[in-house]
């Protein structure tokens, strides 16, 4: 089978699901699911500001896909279909990536067309990719990330390691959560490759590569915004860290949900989030009045996490298993406040999504045996990284899909190991 054949059937099979998606969804991709980065976007397009309000820069969210969507809003306007289809190109080109990743684990192209298939067919990604959810740019920086560190594995080389690590810079800017995600690349690295000084170029290059893409942010933020930090939404983290956080959880909420937030000291106890909301009404004097220093709150923020952390330990502990859990459950995690509740999706929350899962880990499981050993390190690996930010934030279905497609190429070993097995036994 030829390349641009397999890139032809890849492109059909996750198309035609998304299209359908999207076309049934067109309503409520811009009425509903809100995104801080949907309003950064919209704020840069009408007014050059990139935050909520215009004139005060703000670095509240991670910033990839807020960037995505400036030139699709900027060209094409706002609208579900100009989203929808760019979101879609993504996801397609997300499916090549996965494609070109099992060539290089399998040699096989009918093998790297059926994990690609396996991973871009996935129902809870499908249904997510056609709304707006920065995830979508976080499985792409995902799928080049682990592509460019295969081949920088196996053939390393000074431009190879820098794109390595800028992809690497790029998935931080789409996920703060893989902030350290450089150094388990660069460790790999170190790991795969000979004990050499050209070994030891390659990890400092991999670093230095995602730290020149991260910078330009962080000189940004320092500078228009006053510290150092690629969000400052530390709110997001005293939520995930709290002691209401367990109960919330385990009773069906989200952590937006918890209540008695601390508040810093004035003039920082409104959000930026909150300006904007006054902004909207109308209220622009009163909004641009109570528009709080970014920085100060977020550093509030962060002690109270790490009080929690010291005070607390036992519910800490308890509270980490919760989020591992809830990472790796096959069942979508929901909530009270969840999209279409009551409704049809609630049937592939429960029934279709589990099913897909459970068939993929049972297989993922035999594949950690018949995999190649290189990339069962480097699954392992991000894996245990996935869970180590899990027990640090909060675990969510949405936090875990961009690298599910590595469960799908464990899947997919299996799968043609159990084939040559089928051909062994019918000769």
């Amino acid at each position: 089978m030829t390349r641009s054949r397999a890139y032809a059937l890849l492109a059909l099979a996750c198309v035609a699901p998304r299209l359908g998606i999207l076309l049934h969804e067109r309503g409520a991709i811009t009425a509903g699911y809100a995104e801080k980065s949907d309003i950064f976007a919209q704020t840069f397009v009408q007014h050059g500001t990139y935050g909520f309000l215009p004139g005060e820069p703000s670095a509240y969210t991670q910033p990839l896909y807020g960037w995505f969507l400036v030139p699709v809003y900027w060209i094409f306007g706002r609208h579900w279909l100009s989203i929808g289809l760019a979101q879609l190109v993504l996801a397609v080109v997300t499916a090549w990536l996965v494609y070109e990743i099992g060539r290089r684990i399998f040699h096989s192209d009918r093998v790297a067309l059926l994990v690609a298939a396996i991973a871009t067919l996935h129902p809870y990604l499908a249904w997510h990719d056609m709304h707006v959810n920065r995830e979508i740019v976080d499985q792409v920086c995902a799928a080049a990330h682990v592509l460019l560190t295969l081949m920088t594995a196996e053939r390393p080389s000074k431009r190879l390691a820098v794109l390595t690590g800028a992809v690497a810079g790029l998935a931080m800017l789409g996920n703060t959560r893989l902030v350290f995600l450089p150094i388990v690349c660069a460790g790999y690295l170190l790991w795969r490759l000979p004990r050499t000084r050209s070994a030891a170029l390659v990890a400092v290059l991999v670093l230095a590569g995602a730290g020149v893409v991260v910078a330009p942010w962080l000189v940004r933020n320092k500078a228009d915004v006053g510290c150092w930090a690629i969000t400052t939404d530390g709110l997001a983290l005293w939520k995930a860290n709290n002691l209401q956080t367990y109960g919330l959880l385990t009773s069906g909420h989200w952590i937006d949900n918890v209540r008695n937030q601390p508040t810093p000291p004035p003039p920082n106890q409104f959000r930026p989030d909150d300006a904007y909301t006054l902004y909207t009404r109308h209220e622009v004097a009163r909004a641009y009045r109570i528009y709080p220093n970014e920085c100060a709150a977020m550093s509030f923020f962060e002690h109270k996490t790490i009080q929690f952390w010291k005070d607390h330990p036992g519910a800490k502990g308890k509270l980490m298993l919760l989020s591992a859990k809830l990472l790796w459950q096959p069942s979508v995690l929901e909530t009270t406040g969840r999209q279409g509740k009551g409704t049809q999706l609630d049937a592939g929350r429960r029934l279709v999504e589990p099913a897909y899962m459970w068939a993929l880990y049972v297989l993922a499981a035999i594949g950690l045996f018949v995999a190649p050993r290189s990339f069962v390190a480097l699954a392992l690996l991000i894996f245990g990284y996935q869970t180590l930010c899990a027990f640090a934030f909060v675990g969510a279905t949405r936090y875990r899909i961009a690298w599910d497609f590595l469960v799908a190429l464990l899947a997919a070993a299996a799968l043609a190991r159990i084939g040559e097995r089928v051909k062994e036994q019918r000769a």
